[in-house]
């Protein structure tokens, strides 16, 4: 019987339900659910031994912005402007005080009919000369190349939007964003924005259309694990911390899709704050698909001041990887979009949404290729796909249907090794949270 405790925090969120109602565009104060009632481990087991899947989602960072050098990678060193001149990428901190804006205007002019000269045009906010072509130190984040090194680098992942973190997390639950592009014109992104939000629409030729309301109804991989009786969790801040933490109110990607938000897997689904994972594992305690979000400072987000997002990500392969769920977990960490940085690979167009300029992959599991760099084409939709063909469930979308899946990312032949624990300076980083500030990040 649950604790008088369990039902007191029960009766609240069902009043507050009752309260925002199913409209939405209310600027709504119910939380995402907390870690007291984690999702059942058990359920269908997936192919190939593969029975949880663990998908972390880092922002704004282009493959030549953070694996510059890598070996076996494919980037450069230099790079082109619109004028034609060749110039050198610049080593910069990950830790940058400055941001670089990366909406569909920011993609046209930069990829500029594939010749990918024209990063400089995107607008820069703050930052020095062509803040644009550069590269991270790779002493700043040592983890992703310590992680890269034991197991596989994608070079040729691309998302499967144009454009910035609203729908590109979207194609991460859904394979698409409803037409969506850009982001919401307030906070949250999503059913709890207030009235008279709004999200532009990608129309012919690229044009920015007005939109909707930013609550959408198209089908979910949630929808779809929940009916093949697989287990899923989202973990991210919570939607409204008050804590200056924007993480929760613009990454909670559920929050834009009106039945999850309000139906019954907002509160068995949705999971706050984001460390709550690392509590979850260590007391055995994982779903079969989860999706983690982070908070702003450990995000890698340019702007953010803090390199705390490789020692996040190292701590959640920490925690995988020395639980009892290793031997049969497979985590995949992306970034959402190319945040306005350099890449020289120009992207494949297959329709009028994507795909996105390159990010880096890195698919973590005893089960993927040890030191490998794979140069398969990805997208967000082979994200997707992975966890269809794992759980034996129907495409979605046409990101999903059409994308390349992982295969080459993994040796389910090879023999499962124990893992070595990823060495990280600041440990106590991964719980930091971010401290008030007046305002969201610029864009994302």
């Amino acid at each position: 019987m649950p604790s008088p405790p369990h039902i007191f925090r029960t009766l609240i969120a069902i009043a507050i339900l009752a309260l925002v109602g199913c409209g939405g565009g209310g600027a709504g104060t119910a939380l995402p659910a907390t870690h007291d009632d984690p999702p059942p481990t058990n359920g269908p087991r997936g192919a190939h031994g593969i029975d949880h899947i663990v998908i972390a989602i880092e922002e704004n960072r282009s493959f030549d912005n953070l694996f510059h050098g890598f070996p076996g990678a494919d980037t450069v060193s230099s790079g082109k402007i619109h004028t034609g001149a060749t110039v050198p990428l610049a080593m910069v901190p990950l830790a940058v005080p400055y941001d670089l804006r990366h909406h569909a205007a920011d993609f046209t002019n930069a990829y500029d009919q594939g010749k990918m000269d024209g990063f400089d045009l995107e607008v820069g906010v703050g930052g020095p000369h062509l803040p644009e072509y550069a590269y991270v130190n790779p002493s700043d984040e040592q983890p992703y190349w310590s992680l890269a090194q034991r197991f596989t680098l994608g070079d040729r992942m691309f998302p499967s939007q144009i454009d910035t973190s609203y729908a590109a997390h979207q194609y991460l639950i859904a394979a698409q964003s409803g037409g969506a592009v850009d982001v919401p014109t307030n906070i949250p992104w999503g059913c709890d924005a207030p009235a008279g939000t709004t999200v532009p629409m990608l129309g012919a030729g690229r044009a920015l259309l007005p939109g909707p309301f930013p609550c959408f109804d198209y089908p979910t991989v949630g929808d779809e694990l929940d009916k093949a009786g697989v287990s899923w969790r989202y973990y991210a801040p919570a939607l409204n911390s008050g804590n200056g933490d924007y993480g929760g109110q613009i990454w909670v990607a559920y929050d834009a899709i009106r039945h999850i938000r309000f139906g019954q897997d907002w509160q068995t689904g949705i999971a706050s704050p984001e460390t709550a994972f690392l509590t979850d594992v260590s007391n055995g305690r994982l779903a079969g698909v989860t999706w983690i979000a982070p908070a702003f400072l450990n995000s890698d987000h340019p702007g953010a001041t803090s390199d705390g997002g490789p020692e996040w990500i190292a701590e959640i392969a920490n925690a995988i990887g020395t639980s009892p769920f290793w031997n049969d977990t497979a985590l995949i960490v992306v970034w959402d979009d190319w945040g306005g940085w350099y890449d020289h690979v120009p992207p494949p167009q297959v329709d009028l949404h994507g795909l996105g300029i390159r990010v880096p992959l890195l698919v973590i599991s005893p089960f993927a290729k040890h030191g490998y760099v794979s140069h398969v084409q990805y997208e967000f939709g082979s994200i997707v796909k992975f966890v269809e063909t794992t759980f034996a469930l129907a495409p979605l979308a046409a990101a999903d249907e059409r994308a390349n899946g992982l295969d080459d990312c993994f040796n389910f032949a090879q023999i499962v090794r124990p893992f070595v624990r990823i060495r990280t300076q600041h440990p106590a980083r991964a719980l930091l949270r971010e401290p008030p500030t007046s305002r969201p990040p610029d864009d994302d």
